[in-house]
């Protein structure tokens, strides 16, 4: 049983449950192994009206993230939002589509409290409930030990228990669990792409969108190999002096309580996420696609991006340059750091291909094109290929694509200088989840209408598959054009399509990098 609270938000009744367990705690020897489902029944009232619940265990990475006061290990816990909770009418057609929200963050920070970007209350409103998810972070979420007891991407596991939780009990909630979204910003895009690919998310969930990332890695190699992996569990073995056998590594580091210099310890690689594993067998983008068997049909998807995605990326992973002129030389540098995080880039050839008619000299142009070779190869040219790749493989989905090319004016309270770095990675969130509707005195009317244009479509998708009768799907399945059409998201172009806007990016000078 669990205690919430009805709110009254733009004139609808909103049952609200936060904090409410789908997990054993993930502590003592379930510290880095897959999580465990809660052992029922539950004797008391689980209190589901606090505000300020547990964030799974984080650095502080200002301005991108706000600080998380209440931090625990003791944290999978997701919250709940629905218009149709008292409604005990187990008659299919009263239950409400569900929204599943995984959050963003490098796989190493954020938490479903960080209010008011993922309070589902004004979503909710649009008849459809919503849940948002925590799950484990940074070495807790993803340690791999190449042990059955610390398998890796224990995180990503949490949030399929998670998904296991919301269909065995959203009935209770007024929910409809043969009708759930997954959505995702981020490091949450890419986990909704990784359980998109994973065999052992099948059957799970019906629609997805991907809100600027996904999980596709170049031909070469994966992410992190599985020898890398162990490489790190090594060294945090060393730096807590576990001593010499191997075998009591694991326990040594399950008895560490020093939490702040474990997550130190622990490389924040944007995305820790191994594959060739039970849960995802391939996310190499030239055979995700081809190898995995399972049954793609009837799965609908979204995936957007912003227009200038490599800034605030590149912001927060080449921190060094930002505050100063760089010269050729540390563009030079800044490429080689690229390099050391993605692999076998062609330096030269990337080079030739983004500084082509830029004025080198000149610090700011010099930035600009560093910022567009970012957010094509981490973000924009995956999210490409993934939705042009699955759209081929998967012709009975519905795909649907977009570029975000207007934000608000408070993207500046997340380090985003529009003047400089334009429509950035996370504009899209505040309008996604109703903040500039709840909140008018801090948003323009223009804001405020666009969020609620954002939120029809979005709910939509998640009823009907549909967004909205004037978006063009991406691929054209009755012509045989090749010519994809993508959605300009912005509140001043009236549904405007771009046509093949990524295709000479993505396909013609990255294609070759990454299939």
């Amino acid at each position: 049983v669990v205690r919430g609270q009805t709110i009254d938000v733009l004139n609808v009744s909103i049952d609200q449950f936060l904090g409410i367990p789908y997990a054993e705690p993930p502590v003592g020897r379930l510290r880095f192994a897959k999580p465990e489902p809660i052992k029922t029944p539950n004797k008391g009232i689980i209190d589901g009206t606090v505000v300020n619940g547990r964030s799974c265990l984080q650095p502080y990475v200002p301005p991108f993230f706000q600080f998380m006061k209440n931090q625990s290990e003791d944290c999978l816990v997701l919250n709940i939002w629905t218009p149709n909770a008292g409604n005990n009418n187990t008659n299919k057609s009263q239950l409400k589509p569900i929204m599943f929200w995984l959050h963003g963050g490098g796989l190493s920070m954020g938490s479903i409290y960080e209010f008011p970007n993922y309070n589902g209350t004004a979503l909710a409103t649009h008849d459809v409930m919503v849940v948002t998810v925590n799950y484990r972070l940074g070495p807790f979420g993803f340690l791999y030990a190449g042990d059955e007891t610390a398998p890796g991407n224990a995180g990503l596991y949490d949030q399929l228990l998670a998904l296991k939780w919301v269909r065995e009990n959203a009935e209770q909630f007024g929910g409809d669990m043969d009708r759930i979204t997954i959505f995702g910003e981020s490091a949450g895009s890419q986990s909704v792409s990784a359980l998109v690919l994973s065999p052992l998310a099948k059957g799970l969930f019906k629609r997805a969108i991907h809100e600027s990332g996904v999980l596709l890695t170049n031909k070469k190699r994966p992410y992190i190999s599985k020898t890398e992996a162990l490489d790190q569990f090594k060294v945090m073995a060393n730096h807590f002096n576990c001593g010499a056998d191997r075998n009591q590594w694991l326990q040594c580091l399950r008895n560490v309580t020093d939490y702040e210099e474990l997550i130190k310890t622990f490389p924040m690689n944007t995305c820790p996420a191994l594959e060739s594993t039970e849960l995802l067998p391939e996310i190499n983008a030239q055979n995700a696609f081809i190898k995995n068997n399972f049954k793609l049909k009837g799965l609908d998807i979204m995936v957007g991006v912003s227009r200038n995605e490599g800034s605030l990326v590149s912001r927060a992973a080449y921190n060094w340059m930002f505050d100063r002129d760089i010269n050729e030389t540390d563009f030079d540098v800044l490429m080689n750091q690229l390099n050391d995080r993605f692999k076998d880039i062609d330096i030269p050839a990337v080079k030739d291909y983004y500084l082509k008619g830029v004025n080198t000299s000149d610090s700011q142009s010099l930035k600009h094109t560093f910022y567009d070779m970012v957010g094509d190869v981490w973000i924009n040219c995956p999210a490409y290929l993934y939705a042009r790749q699955y759209g081929t493989k998967s012709p009975d989905s519905r795909v649907y694509y977009y570029e975000q090319t207007y934000q608000s004016k408070n993207m500046i309270n997340v380090g985003c200088v529009e003047s400089t770095m334009g429509i950035c990675h996370m504009a899209d969130l505040p309008f996604v989840f109703g903040v500039p509707v709840m909140d008018d005195r801090n948003f323009t009317d223009i804001d405020i209408g666009f969020s609620r244009q954002v939120m029809q479509m979005w709910t939509n998708f998640a009823k009907t598959g549909n967004p909205d009768p004037q978006w063009l799907e991406f691929l054209d399945k009755k012509s045989n054009t090749s010519a994809t059409k993508v959605l300009d998201l912005n509140p001043l172009t009236d549904k405007h399509m771009f046509t093949d806007l990524f295709a000479e990016r993505c396909e013609h000078f990255w294609g070759n990098y990454f299939l």
